[in-house]
């Protein structure tokens, strides 16, 4: 089996996609027919065909940020998105520009900045801003019940806005979800109660912003935080005396990476891939460069350096294990297919083509907090 480096080795540029308003690109997903679905800062979801990138329809329908987008994963002519409006929406991708299919709502006081879908596409799940100063909630719908109002909501586990939830990839009812209060949480749903369900609770010690499952078994667990901190745990582990702690850095842009010394300038998440069995990093300089990493119990290591390609901070890629390609999207409003040998069609310079509006809309800084509760650290 081709290693994860060499297949890393050979990508170059194949295509080059810039919406005709200028917006940040934050999140992106992959249809398994060839679509890819991208969330906008100025609130509209875009489909483009995965091989081409051309813009082939567009969602309107929320009225604030957007935190993600999702594919359905056995009828993936529908794809889901979750906004801060309160809302998760379910659209038909055969219907490009028509209003959406399914809205999800709880109470009106939510605010929801993450959202996720079970592998097995019965639940929904969507975490909120603090409410009131006080607590977060984890929301929950039956996917096949869309006029049935919730099914239920989880309070106590975090108090500050649940930044993320991560559904694992092959156990429908296992839930991770982070939080800026600092803290990563494992829930087994069939449990039931909040206080059942709740497996593990792992301490980054600062504001997590993201997580995602790894691993051969999809045991482990990645956790990024605000400030670039970087965790990788061992849930495997649960049950021994071993350390959860496989890998783990306050800061990953104190590490020197690149050749001369330097280091990124900060993470845009993880990947596990299942054909190479390894989890990919990808982190960024300031000038739009990506640096393609590796990592495991050694830590961090360089894999591949991508160059001339975005103008200014990446926010989103994925990769598509089928075609061997990666995909960015970020601030300059460029989404960019990645392929093992790919010539762009159309060379030119690169531009950025951020607008006032767009950087408005950037993530807000989070503060740090004291932990109020007693819970068990990695």
């Amino acid at each position: 089996m081709e290693g994860l480096e060499e297949k890393l080795k050979g990508l170059s540029i194949a295509r080059r996609s810039r919406p005709e308003e200028p917006t940040y690109l934050l999140d992106v997903a992959l249809q398994s027919a060839g679509l890819l679905a991208v969330s906008c800062s100025n609130f509209t979801i875009h489909l483009h065909n995965k091989d081409s990138l051309n813009l082939v329809g567009e969602y309107r329908g929320h009225s604030r940020p957007l935190c993600g987008v999702v594919f359905s994963h056995t009828s993936p002519d529908f794809l889901y998105s979750g906004s801060a409006d309160g809302t998760v929406r379910g659209w038909d991708v055969r219907r490009p520009g028509t209003e959406a299919a399914q809205v999800f709502k709880s109470d009106s006081s939510h605010s929801y900045c993450s959202f996720d879908l079970s592998c097995s596409d019965t639940l929904l799940c969507a975490g909120t801003e603090q409410v009131n100063d006080e607590d977060s909630f984890l929301v929950f719908w039956d996917v096949r019940k869309p006029g049935s109002g919730l099914l239920g909501v989880y309070s106590e586990s975090h108090s500050d806005d649940i930044t993320q939830v991560c559904f694992h990839p092959r156990e429908k009812d296992r839930l991770a979800s982070s939080s800026t209060d600092g803290l990563v949480n494992v829930f087994d749903l069939s449990r039931g109660a909040e206080e059942e369900a709740l497996l593990a609770t792992c301490n980054s010690d600062s504001s997590a912003a993201s997580v995602c499952w790894s691993g051969a078994e999809y045991t482990q667990l990645l956790c990024l935080s605000y400030d670039e901190g970087l965790h990788l745990w061992d849930l495997g582990q649960l049950d021994t005396d071993k350390p959860l702690t496989v890998f783990s850095t306050s800061d990953a842009r104190s590490l020197p990476l690149l050749a001369d010394g330097g280091a990124v300038d900060y993470l845009v998440g993880g990947r596990w891939l299942q054909r190479t069995q390894k989890l990919l990093v990808v982190g960024g300089k300031n000038n739009g460069d990506l640096h393609l990493m590796e990592c495991d119990e050694g830590g961090l290591r360089l894999l591949r350096t991508l160059e001339g390609g975005h103008a200014s901070t990446v926010r989103c890629f994925l990769w598509d294990a089928a075609g061997e390609a990666l995909v960015t999207g970020g601030e300059d409003a460029q989404l960019l297919l990645w392929k093992p040998g790919g010539e762009e069609l159309t060379m030119g310079k690169r531009e950025s083509k951020k607008s006032q509006s767009a950087l408005r809309l950037k993530s807000r800084p989070h503060k740090k907090h004291g932990y109020k509760r007693e819970k068990k650290e990695a």
